[in-house]
């Protein structure tokens, strides 16, 4: 039985043993694939790493290509731009020393005619000496003969028994009515030597208007060329009243120049004979010894087409006046160009009266500019209800004014409070209203500091660190700041 036991048994683990072999040589078998499958993937990994090394590699060959590409690129460029800004610092050079030479050449010339202007005013000092001194000895001559004359009279006045203080008397008062004849002669002359330059301004500006429009008429006169022997047959033909009416008005105008130029001739005359009697000589020889030549001035004024175009050119200028007075605006235009914006510009732009005291007296002056074509007109509306308090204006009307000219204004300001005023000053032009701003502040503290941020910046602790910030008073006022 033992036996039989022990052989089943043997025969149980050789059936085992068997299996055990079995397994065994699957597991072998497996492992046989898995090494297989890991050489056959081992070797595609190291076939996909040269793979990428190669392709790293022509990638570094075209990174370097590239890179040697572009450094020689950037060589050549900086050769390029070497040899251009060589080029243009030569180029510049040459220009600095030509600005250095022609500014040493100016400030060579700029002290030659300091050198001249100064001996000139050591010559025009030297010959003012003697001018004075000449005057005080005439003056001295002028004063010894007005007492001999006083004694005479005196004793003269004695010797017929008058009233020797009151004879005196009217002869100063006499003396006195004289010279303000002569100062009123003076004037009177003056003025009519700005009568006849303001005529013969006006001659020029007809004149430069004549050839703007003969500009363009030349300009036109291709397309109105077919219709010339139309327009000659109806030409329409002047009237015997109205040539009777124009020559008349020549001949008013010519005897109003003859009378001017006749009575400037004689007074220059008579500025001659009491020149003449004078002691004192002029600055520069050969001065006084020139001559006005009036003549010409009155031949030409005297000319009647000229003065015939005076005339147009005034009744034109009156019947716009009266336009403008009744309120009527035209627009501006002149060689086919219509006058936009402001027709006057005042300088300055505002009428700003700064840091007032209450109970002075304050004057500006402005200029108002006629900026149209053409001429103008202005008057004065007023100003501002709430500053005719404080307000007044001097303003004498200048009347015509030619594109170009100016005429000035005083503005006088009173303040009574203390307070800040605005308001304009108003005007009435051939074209339109305008008006200038007028600013009236009070006296005031303005408080500026010259920094908005103190830094301190890096520092260590229990460190002290100081800063300084200045605050300044930037207006009339004084304060007190805490």
């Amino acid at each position: 039985l033992e036996m039989w036991q022990m052989e089943t048994e043997q025969g149980k683990y050789e059936i085992l043993h068997e299996q055990l072999k079995k397994y065994e040589e699957e597991l072998e078998m497996q492992y046989q694939e898995r090494a297989k499958v890991r050489i056959w993937k081992e070797k595609i990994a190291a076939l996909q790493a040269e793979e990428n090394q190669r392709s790293r590699e022509k990638k570094e060959e075209e990174v370097q290509k590239e890179y040697e590409e572009k450094h020689k690129k950037m060589l050549e460029d900086a050769e390029r731009n070497h040899k251009k800004a060589v080029c243009f610092l030569r180029k510049s050079m040459a220009r600095i020393h030509e600005k250095n030479a022609k500014e040493e050449v100016k400030t060579q010339e700029h002290m030659e005619r300091r050198i001249q202007a100064v001996l000139s005013l050591k010559t025009s000092i030297t010959s003012n000496r003697e001018k004075l001194r000449t005057l005080q000895v005439w003056n001295k001559a002028m004063a010894f003969e007005a007492k001999e004359q006083e004694m005479k009279m005196r004793e003269a006045i004695l010797a017929e028994g008058g009233n020797v203080a009151k004879e005196i008397f009217l002869h100063k008062r006499l003396l006195e009515h004289e010279k303000e004849k002569q100062a009123y002669r003076e004037r009177q002359k003056s003025r009519k030597i700005e009568i006849v330059s303001q005529i013969l301004r006006e001659k020029a500006s007809i004149h430069k208007w004549k050839k703007s429009q003969s500009c363009t008429k030349a300009i036109k006169g291709v397309f109105n060329c077919i219709f010339k022997t139309y327009v000659l047959s109806q030409k329409p033909r002047c009237s015997p009243s109205a040539c009777s009416s124009a020559g008349e008005r020549t001949a008013s105008v010519g005897e109003i120049s003859e009378e001017i130029a006749h009575a400037v001739l004689c007074e220059s005359g008579e500025d001659k004979e009491e020149r003449d009697k004078t002691l004192v000589e002029p600055e520069f020889l050969g001065l006084w010894s020139q001559e006005c030549d009036l003549h010409k001035i009155s031949k030409e004024e005297m000319d009647p087409k000229r003065l015939a175009t005076r005339v147009e050119r005034k009744e034109i200028l009156e019947k716009k006046m009266e336009e403008f007075q009744s309120g009527i605006f035209h627009k501006q235009i002149v060689s086919g160009h219509e006058c936009k914006g402001r027709t006057f510009y005042s300088k300055p732009s505002c009428i700003h009266f700064k840091d007032f005291d209450v109970g002075q007296i304050y004057k500006k002056k402005i200029v108002l500019i006629n900026a149209s074509y053409s001429v103008n007109f202005f008057r004065l509306v007023g100003i501002s209800e709430w500053l005719k308090d404080f307000i007044s204006i001097h303003f004498n009307p200048p009347g015509k004014m030619s594109s170009g000219m100016s005429c000035e204004i005083v503005v006088t300001f009173k303040p009574m409070i203390n307070e800040t005023l605005e308001g304009e000053v108003m005007f009435m032009a051939q074209t339109g209203s305008f008006s200038v701003p007028l600013k009236c502040t009070a006296k005031r503290c303005v408080l500026v500091l010259d920094k908005e941020l103190i830094d301190f910046g890096s520092h260590v602790v229990g460190e002290t660190i100081s800063r300084t910030i200045n605050l300044t008073n930037s207006g009339a006022l004084g304060t007190r700041f805490k």
